[in-house]
């Protein structure tokens, strides 16, 4: 699965590495991640209406961002 995908990592992450995760979004039902330090680790699968209300909590201050 991980090789037939496109990933596009994080806009958070910079360019000296860190906590960075990647996201799939060319499926239409659900939304993979992963940890772009491991790309050929383990990849988490979310819905896409999950993955959405997880930004927009996060986006709303819901759940805060960590500096």
């Amino acid at each position: 699965m991980a090789t037939d995908l496109t990933w596009r990592k994080s806009s958070y992450s910079g360019s000296e590495g860190g906590n960075c995760i990647e996201v799939a979004a060319s499926l239409t039902d659900t939304v993979p991640v992963r940890d772009s330090k491991d790309p050929d680790g383990p990849i988490l699968t979310f819905t896409t209406t999950a993955w959405h209300s997880f930004l927009t909590a996060i986006h709303t201050g819901e759940l805060p961002t960590q500096a």
